[in-house]
Order: C-alpha cells, then structure tokens, then sequence
C-alpha cells in the first residue's frame, strides 16, 4: 500500500500547483485515440448508482477497478467483472490504477473529491448528478475541466434523449415565443427530510468502511433505522436529506426535472433566490418547499421567473385549467404559448395554445442525436468530443440549484454575485457555500 506521505503529494494541494505534475497526464488525456479503442474505465460507487453505470461502460470498453465502501453491495459488480481490482478507499484505486476514465457514483458529499483527483491526473471523469455538493466545488470541478480539457459529463441522463433535445429546438426556435415563466416540480422526497439527527448508535456493519462512507464528512456515529420511524439508516439511501450528505429533494432532481428548461433557455446564474419551506431545521431538508429564482435577461431573451415545488406541491392549476398534472414535470410559459412534460426529463411533450393541444411545424433540427448517455462521454474521449453535459455547462447548472439549497437553509432571501461567487445580503448563506473537510479527504485543486 503506497505510504501517506505519497498519497498526501498525490491528491493534496501541492499537486495543484505543479504544473510539471500535470503535464504529462493532461498531454495523455487530449492525445487523439483510434475510434476502435478499449477505453480502461474504473468506477466509484459501484454498488450502488455505479451498478448501472458499470454496465452501460462495459458494453464496448473495459472495466478495470471498482471501489465501494461496502463490500456486501459491491457483491454483484464484483461478480460480473471478476477481473477489476477492487478497493474500498477510491484514494488507493487512483494512487495504484491506470485509468483512461473514471465513473463517479457516490452520495453527493463524496463526489468532488475523486472527480478532482482524477482530473488533476488527466484521467477522464463522468460524475453523476448533482454534480457536486456545494457551489464551491462546482466552480472547482468547472475549472479542473478547463484547464485539463478532459472529457467531462455529469449523469443527468435525459439530456441526451431524442425528445430532450426536440423540446429545446422548439423552445429556442421560437414555437412558444418568448418565455418569461418556468415551473419546475417533483414528488420527492421519497426519504425522511425535516427530522433531526438519529440519538441512537448502531453496530457498523461487517462489510461497511463507516468511515470512508462519511469521507470528508464530519465524524458521527453510525445509525440503522428504527421500526417505528420513517428513518431506516444513513446508507444506502436515506442519506439524501441529510446536508451533511445529501442535498435534498432539490439537489436529487433539480438536475433532471429542471435541466430542459436551464439548457433550453441558456439561463446561467440568478440574480436572487427566495424560498418558503414545511419543516426546515439545521440537519435535513425541508419536508416540502417553493424556491422562486430571478434569472436575467440574456441576448434576446427577457428576464426569467423560474419556479421550483417539492414535496408534493404543484404550480398553480389556472396556468393550464382542465390539465391534471403529473406527480413531476415542468412548464415553460412563453407569449404565445406552453410547453408541458408530464416526465422528469422532457422526452414527451405538448405545445398548449389557448388552454388547448395544438399542432405546430417542428423547427429544423440543430441539436446532434446522442447514442446515450455513457457512450456519448465515451465516444467523446476517443473522439476529443465533449458530451452536451460537460462541465461546462453542468457546473453552472448545478451551482444554480444550489443556490435554491442556501435560501432554504437560512431562511432568507439571497442577492446572488455571481461573478464574485458572493451572496451579497447574507452572512450565512456565505457560510455555506463551501464547507470542511475532514483530514486525508481535502480537495485537489488543480
């Protein structure tokens, strides 16, 4: 096992400032590749998300490390790829492998740690949503992708659907008009938000590293559920409430539910969050919330009012009278009409004119069709090809959900600067932006 001072150079600040370091590994990473090679993926988190990720990889190309934090659940990827090293700690996989690309499917607290690291080495990262746990890491994985011009994409799968990209033609081509409104909503959570903190203690599994499970959390001890609570363990899932972990109902679907009205509209950073919530409290999301974000006008397209509901809140029933909305979807109101997805990622939809379905001449295509999700990030490697949810495009997206999480946390109204990367009313909400990390699992900051 390589000693902790070597792994300190490797994934420790140090390494952010050695251009000497970088170099060779990001002149690896952008080489051209012949479009028939096997590309050696690792995954992070294979026993959960991963699992899936996993599979859709190794259609064409060749799984060569797993990491999981559980060795019980890592039990089937393990099986269906006998001949990938496996480790518990991702640190030991990136000191030990070498990798032309690297999944990462971890809890959200977890993801921008190995993403860093691996893009610091020149390795190819595909994280899945949301993209990171805090603003600050998504400004950090944003950077890390410019400067070492890796192929990037985060996991937000329904970007690259046939129907995805057919809406954003229309909406950019004009059939709706001019969009001044978004509603966005989701029947998450589906996991406890609005409770406090577990009292009680549990034995640690046999087959669970607790430890690097929390990785750059705080230390607290394990929790299992309990028969008479909606609670049933930190991990595998109901984790996602807690903000040490997790980045609640909005950090879970933000990412696919609102992606076709961000991506289509090219909205990029609020100017203003406000937000009123059912149970807020200082360790896990609210049981249910509204966020209204101000976005400003960009190029010919106005201002933005965009409109966020959980917890089983819908918009208001008069924007489309007689339509019974679905459990999640979205509408973006424009002047001469609605567009409505009954779905989380917008491959079906309806034009609404007049509170009626109405026909309508589909624009010219302008939008590439993508294989999916994984072969498109890649493909994109051996094609020096960014998929359509790099970095570039998923940092901003992320970051502004975020902002949504920072309104919720404090209570107040935030003025965001997003230039500065200052919220410029609220002391803490500033506080949140970034967070702590626990010693050994500090951020590469390439």
């Amino acid at each position: 096992m390589p000693s902790p001072s070597r792994r300190d150079f490797l994934i420790g600040s140090a390494l952010a400032g050695s251009a000497a370091a970088l170099a060779p590994s990001v002149a690896a990473a952008t080489r051209a590749r012949s479009p028939n090679d096997r590309l050696r993926i690792g995954v992070v988190g294979c026993g959960g998300k991963g699992l899936s990720d996993m599979q859709a990889c190794a259609k064409n190309h060749d799984i060569t490390a797993l990491c999981d934090v559980d060795e019980g659940k890592a039990k089937q990827a393990r099986a269906e790829q006998p001949k990938a090293a496996f480790y518990e700690d991702w640190r030991d996989l990136l000191d030990r492998e070498k990798l032309d690309g690297l999944v990462v499917s971890t809890p959200d607290h977890l993801h921008a740690g190995p993403a860093l690291a691996a893009m610091a080495r020149g390795i190819h990262v595909f994280v899945q949503k949301p993209l990171s746990h805090t603003v600050h890491e998504a400004r950090l994985l944003r950077d890390a992708a410019r400067k070492t011009k890796v192929i990037t994409s985060m996991g937000n799968q329904g970007t690259c659907l046939d129907g995805f990209r057919s809406a954003t033609e229309c909406v950019r081509g004009g059939v709706i008009g001019n969009v001044k409104e978004v509603h966005v909503w989701t029947d998450r959570p589906i996991w406890p938000q609005g409770i406090a903190r577990p009292k009680h203690v549990d034995a640690i599994p046999a087959t669970l590293r607790w430890d690097l499970w929390l990785g750059p959390a705080a230390w607290r001890p394990y929790a299992a559920g309990k028969k008479d609570g909606d609670f049933k363990g930190y991990c595998p899932f109901h984790w996602r409430g807690f903000w040490d972990f997790g980045t609640g109902a909005l950090g879970d679907m933000a990412c696919h539910v609102a992606n076709l009205p961000f991506f289509a509209l090219e909205l990029d950073a609020p100017t203003s969050i406000e937000a009123t919530s059912d149970g807020r409290n200082d360790e896990t999301a609210p049981k249910r919330s509204t966020i209204h974000y101000q976005f400003p006008a960009r190029g010919k397209r106005g201002p933005v009012a965009f409109h966020w509901y959980d917890g089983g809140d819908l918009p208001p029933a008069d924007l489309l009278p007689g339509v019974k909305l679905r459990s999640g979807g979205f509408l973006l109101v424009g002047d001469k009409g609605i567009l409505y997805s009954p779905t989380d990622y917008g491959e079906t939809f309806d034009i609404y004119v007049n509170g009626q379905v109405a026909q309508y001449e589909k624009p010219t295509p302008t939008l590439p069709r993508s294989p999916g999700i994984h072969d498109e990030w890649l493909q994109g490697i051996l094609t020096k090809t960014q998929p359509m949810a790099n970095f570039e495009y998923a940092a901003p997206f992320t970051e502004a959900m975020l902002l949504g999480n920072l309104a919720l946390r404090t209570g107040e109204r935030i003025e965001w600067d997003a230039a500065a990367m200052k919220v410029t009313n609220s002391a803490a909400a500033t506080g949140l932006l970034s967070k702590v990390y626990r010693r050994g699992f500090e951020l590469t900051v390439v």
